[in-house]
Protein backbone atom coordinates (compact mmCIF):
# COMPACT_ATOMS: atom_id res chain seq x y z
CA UNK A 1 0.00 0.00 0.00
CA UNK A 2 2.95 2.57 1.23
CA UNK A 3 5.79 3.17 -0.94
CA UNK A 4 9.27 2.86 0.39
CA UNK A 5 10.99 4.77 2.47
CA UNK A 6 13.33 7.50 0.33
CA UNK A 7 15.17 10.44 0.48
CA UNK A 8 13.43 13.02 -1.14
CA UNK A 9 14.43 16.22 -3.38
CA UNK A 10 13.41 20.01 -3.07
CA UNK A 11 10.59 18.73 -6.07
CA UNK A 12 8.80 17.32 -3.24
CA UNK A 13 8.51 20.65 -1.96
CA UNK A 14 5.28 20.94 -2.68
CA UNK A 15 4.34 17.55 -1.13
CA UNK A 16 5.99 18.59 2.03
CA UNK A 17 4.10 22.06 2.34
CA UNK A 18 0.83 20.09 1.71
CA UNK A 19 1.78 17.77 4.86
CA UNK A 20 2.38 20.76 7.08
CA UNK A 21 -0.51 22.08 6.11
CA UNK A 22 -2.87 18.72 6.93
CA UNK A 23 -1.44 19.00 10.03
CA UNK A 24 -2.07 22.46 11.10
CA UNK A 25 1.80 23.58 10.58
CA UNK A 26 2.43 26.53 8.63
CA UNK A 27 3.62 26.03 5.43
CA UNK A 28 6.92 27.83 5.63
CA UNK A 29 8.80 26.96 2.21
CA UNK A 30 11.73 28.78 2.97
CA UNK A 31 12.11 26.57 6.32
CA UNK A 32 12.04 23.88 3.86
CA UNK A 33 14.68 24.96 1.06
CA UNK A 34 17.19 25.23 3.69
CA UNK A 35 16.39 22.00 5.13
CA UNK A 36 16.77 19.90 1.61
CA UNK A 37 20.28 22.35 1.12
CA UNK A 38 21.57 20.68 4.11
CA UNK A 39 19.95 17.83 5.18
CA UNK A 40 18.66 14.73 4.30
CA UNK A 41 14.39 14.89 4.04
CA UNK A 42 12.67 11.21 4.01
CA UNK A 43 9.53 10.79 2.66
CA UNK A 44 6.97 7.55 2.01
CA UNK A 45 4.50 7.96 -0.72
CA UNK A 46 0.60 6.61 0.12
CA UNK A 47 -1.42 4.35 -2.64
CA UNK A 48 -1.93 7.08 -4.72
CA UNK A 49 1.68 8.38 -4.97
CA UNK A 50 1.34 11.40 -2.49
CA UNK A 51 3.16 11.97 0.19
CA UNK A 52 2.06 10.28 3.50
CA UNK A 53 4.84 11.07 5.70
CA UNK A 54 8.32 12.86 6.40
CA UNK A 55 10.87 13.84 8.66
CA UNK A 56 14.50 15.26 8.51
CA UNK A 57 17.76 14.33 9.72
CA UNK A 58 20.82 16.80 9.65
CA UNK A 59 24.11 15.39 10.53
CA UNK A 60 27.06 17.66 12.12
CA UNK A 61 29.74 15.26 11.44
CA UNK A 62 30.17 12.30 12.94
CA UNK A 63 28.81 12.92 16.77
CA UNK A 64 26.02 14.46 16.70
CA UNK A 65 22.17 14.22 14.29
CA UNK A 66 18.94 15.86 14.92
CA UNK A 67 15.92 14.50 13.60
CA UNK A 68 12.79 16.90 12.67
CA UNK A 69 9.81 18.11 11.30
CA UNK A 70 8.40 14.49 11.36
CA UNK A 71 5.06 14.43 9.51
CA UNK A 72 2.42 11.85 8.76
CA UNK A 73 -0.62 12.69 6.95
CA UNK A 74 -3.78 12.81 9.16
CA UNK A 75 -5.68 10.04 7.26
CA UNK A 76 -3.07 7.92 7.72
CA UNK A 77 -2.21 7.82 11.04
CA UNK A 78 -1.53 4.60 13.72
CA UNK A 79 -0.27 2.84 10.58
CA UNK A 80 3.41 2.76 11.85
CA UNK A 81 4.67 5.30 9.18
CA UNK A 82 6.15 7.25 11.70
CA UNK A 83 8.06 4.49 13.55
CA UNK A 84 9.36 3.84 10.04
CA UNK A 85 10.58 7.12 8.95
CA UNK A 86 12.48 7.11 12.94
CA UNK A 87 14.22 3.74 12.02
CA UNK A 88 15.69 4.80 8.84
CA UNK A 89 16.69 8.33 9.85
CA UNK A 90 18.06 6.47 12.90
CA UNK A 91 19.85 3.88 11.45
CA UNK A 92 21.31 6.26 8.79
CA UNK A 93 22.33 8.47 11.86
CA UNK A 94 24.60 5.21 12.83
CA UNK A 95 26.67 5.89 16.45
CA UNK A 96 26.17 9.69 16.24
CA UNK A 97 24.56 11.33 19.25
CA UNK A 98 20.95 11.74 18.38
CA UNK A 99 19.02 14.98 19.39
CA UNK A 100 15.53 16.03 18.92
CA UNK A 101 12.41 18.06 19.70
CA UNK A 102 9.21 16.53 20.49
CA UNK A 103 5.72 17.32 20.48
CA UNK A 104 3.04 16.41 22.71
CA UNK A 105 1.88 14.44 20.51
CA UNK A 106 5.32 12.67 19.01
CA UNK A 107 6.69 12.08 22.36
CA UNK A 108 5.18 8.89 23.29
CA UNK A 109 6.95 6.93 20.44
CA UNK A 110 9.86 9.00 20.61
CA UNK A 111 10.14 7.38 24.26
CA UNK A 112 9.23 3.96 23.06
CA UNK A 113 12.57 4.13 20.65
CA UNK A 114 14.84 4.86 23.34
CA UNK A 115 14.92 8.93 23.59
CA UNK A 116 15.31 10.36 27.06
CA UNK A 117 13.83 14.04 28.37
CA UNK A 118 16.85 16.58 28.66
CA UNK A 119 15.17 19.60 28.87
CA UNK A 120 12.86 21.73 26.71
CA UNK A 121 12.01 24.90 24.85
CA UNK A 122 9.00 27.16 25.15
CA UNK A 123 7.77 29.76 22.48
CA UNK A 124 7.79 33.36 23.17
CA UNK A 125 5.48 35.08 20.78
CA UNK A 126 4.58 38.63 20.49
CA UNK A 127 5.36 42.79 19.55
CA UNK A 128 8.73 43.17 21.62
CA UNK A 129 8.63 46.37 24.04
CA UNK A 130 12.45 47.68 24.89
CA UNK A 131 13.23 48.69 28.54
CA UNK A 132 14.33 52.21 27.55
CA UNK A 133 12.52 54.11 24.66
CA UNK A 134 16.02 55.09 23.34
CA UNK A 135 18.05 52.22 22.80
CA UNK A 136 21.93 52.81 23.36
CA UNK A 137 23.63 52.22 20.72
CA UNK A 138 26.70 49.71 19.81
CA UNK A 139 25.10 47.26 22.12
CA UNK A 140 25.22 44.83 19.18
CA UNK A 141 26.32 45.61 15.68
CA UNK A 142 25.01 43.77 12.21
CA UNK A 143 28.10 41.00 11.10
CA UNK A 144 29.56 41.63 7.98
CA UNK A 145 32.05 38.61 5.95
CA UNK A 146 35.18 38.82 8.42
CA UNK A 147 32.64 37.84 11.74
CA UNK A 148 31.92 34.39 9.92
CA UNK A 149 34.97 32.52 11.65
CA UNK A 150 34.35 33.52 15.08
CA UNK A 151 30.46 32.98 14.71
CA UNK A 152 31.36 29.55 13.35
CA UNK A 153 34.10 28.50 16.26
CA UNK A 154 31.60 30.22 19.06
CA UNK A 155 28.67 27.86 17.46
CA UNK A 156 31.04 25.09 18.02
CA UNK A 157 32.19 25.38 21.24
CA UNK A 158 28.29 25.71 22.12
CA UNK A 159 27.33 22.23 20.26
CA UNK A 160 30.45 20.58 20.77
CA UNK A 161 30.97 20.26 16.63
CA UNK A 162 31.54 21.90 13.66
CA UNK A 163 28.10 23.04 11.95
CA UNK A 164 30.37 25.35 9.37
CA UNK A 165 27.50 23.93 7.13
CA UNK A 166 24.67 25.50 8.44
CA UNK A 167 26.88 28.41 9.44
CA UNK A 168 27.79 29.63 6.34
CA UNK A 169 23.83 29.77 4.97
CA UNK A 170 23.12 31.74 7.77
CA UNK A 171 24.68 35.30 5.80
CA UNK A 172 21.50 34.31 3.07
CA UNK A 173 18.98 32.92 5.02
CA UNK A 174 18.69 35.15 7.66
CA UNK A 175 17.15 38.86 7.33
CA UNK A 176 19.59 39.91 9.76
CA UNK A 177 22.70 38.51 11.33
CA UNK A 178 24.19 40.04 14.59
CA UNK A 179 27.05 39.61 17.16
CA UNK A 180 28.23 41.06 20.52
CA UNK A 181 31.54 41.57 21.39
CA UNK A 182 34.00 42.10 24.87
CA UNK A 183 37.17 43.24 24.39
CA UNK A 184 37.35 43.23 21.05
CA UNK A 185 36.64 39.17 20.50
CA UNK A 186 32.87 38.13 19.64
CA UNK A 187 31.29 36.60 22.43
CA UNK A 188 27.50 35.93 21.22
CA UNK A 189 25.44 35.89 17.74
CA UNK A 190 21.76 36.14 16.77
CA UNK A 191 20.17 35.79 13.66
CA UNK A 192 16.41 36.83 12.74
CA UNK A 193 14.56 35.60 9.63
CA UNK A 194 11.27 36.38 8.04
CA UNK A 195 8.10 33.89 8.48
CA UNK A 196 4.56 34.28 7.52
CA UNK A 197 3.55 35.69 10.15
CA UNK A 198 6.54 36.82 12.48
CA UNK A 199 10.07 37.56 12.19
CA UNK A 200 11.62 33.91 13.70
CA UNK A 201 14.89 34.95 16.04
CA UNK A 202 17.22 32.61 16.65
CA UNK A 203 19.64 31.09 16.31
CA UNK A 204 20.68 32.74 19.73
CA UNK A 205 24.43 31.53 20.82
CA UNK A 206 26.49 33.48 23.93
CA UNK A 207 28.77 33.20 26.52
CA UNK A 208 26.70 34.76 28.88
CA UNK A 209 22.62 35.41 29.38
CA UNK A 210 23.17 38.91 29.30
CA UNK A 211 24.40 39.35 25.67
CA UNK A 212 21.83 37.10 24.87
CA UNK A 213 19.29 39.45 26.02
CA UNK A 214 21.05 42.23 24.14
CA UNK A 215 20.94 40.96 21.15
CA UNK A 216 17.31 39.14 21.23
CA UNK A 217 16.58 42.94 22.13
CA UNK A 218 18.58 44.56 19.25
CA UNK A 219 17.15 42.02 16.77
CA UNK A 220 13.55 42.40 17.99
CA UNK A 221 13.80 46.41 17.76
CA UNK A 222 14.80 45.93 14.00
CA UNK A 223 11.71 43.68 13.20
CA UNK A 224 8.40 45.34 11.32
CA UNK A 225 6.01 43.65 14.06
CA UNK A 226 5.29 40.44 16.04
CA UNK A 227 8.78 38.23 17.22
CA UNK A 228 8.74 34.73 17.65
CA UNK A 229 11.79 32.83 19.73
CA UNK A 230 12.19 29.31 21.20
CA UNK A 231 13.89 29.89 24.36
CA UNK A 232 15.65 26.74 26.19
CA UNK A 233 14.41 26.60 29.88
CA UNK A 234 17.66 26.17 31.14
CA UNK A 235 17.64 30.13 31.74
CA UNK A 236 14.46 30.67 33.40
CA UNK A 237 15.19 34.50 33.95
CA UNK A 238 15.93 34.80 30.46
CA UNK A 239 12.40 33.28 29.77
CA UNK A 240 10.57 35.49 32.54
CA UNK A 241 12.73 38.69 31.32
CA UNK A 242 11.09 37.49 27.53
CA UNK A 243 7.67 38.08 28.95
CA UNK A 244 8.23 41.03 30.10
CA UNK A 245 9.09 42.52 27.41
CA UNK A 246 6.18 41.13 25.62
CA UNK A 247 7.12 37.95 24.69
CA UNK A 248 3.81 35.69 25.79
CA UNK A 249 5.08 32.16 26.66
CA UNK A 250 3.17 29.95 24.61
CA UNK A 251 3.40 25.62 23.69
CA UNK A 252 6.62 23.79 24.88
CA UNK A 253 8.21 20.96 23.09
CA UNK A 254 10.91 18.51 24.79
CA UNK A 255 14.08 18.51 23.92
CA UNK A 256 15.09 14.24 23.96
CA UNK A 257 18.32 12.03 22.90
CA UNK A 258 18.36 8.63 22.24
CA UNK A 259 19.52 6.25 24.85
CA UNK A 260 20.19 9.59 27.30
CA UNK A 261 23.80 10.81 26.20
CA UNK A 262 24.92 13.76 27.18
CA UNK A 263 25.05 16.09 24.81
CA UNK A 264 28.34 17.53 23.15
CA UNK A 265 29.75 21.16 23.70
CA UNK A 266 28.75 23.96 26.50
CA UNK A 267 24.79 23.62 26.01
CA UNK A 268 24.60 26.71 28.42
CA UNK A 269 25.76 28.87 25.62
CA UNK A 270 22.70 27.94 23.36
CA UNK A 271 19.84 30.22 24.24
CA UNK A 272 17.61 29.34 21.27
CA UNK A 273 17.90 27.25 18.22
CA UNK A 274 17.70 28.85 14.50
CA UNK A 275 14.89 26.04 14.11
CA UNK A 276 14.06 23.11 16.35
CA UNK A 277 14.54 20.89 13.30
CA UNK A 278 17.79 21.68 13.24
CA UNK A 279 18.66 21.35 16.78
Amino acid sequence: MFGQIQPLTSADLPGCLALAQDRDWLPEERKWRLLFDIAVVYGVRGPGGELAGVTVLTRYGAGLAVIGMMLVATRYGGRGLGRALMTRALGDAGDATVFLHATPAGRPLYEKLGFVPVGATQTHLGCFRPADPVRSPGRSRLAGPGDLMAIRRLDAQANGTDRALLVRRLPGFTGQLRVVERLGAVTGYAGAYDGLRYVSIGPVVAEAADDAKTLIADAAAAAPGPVRIDLDDRHPRLLEWAAQRGLAPGVSSTAMVLGGRRLPGDRARCFAPLMRALG
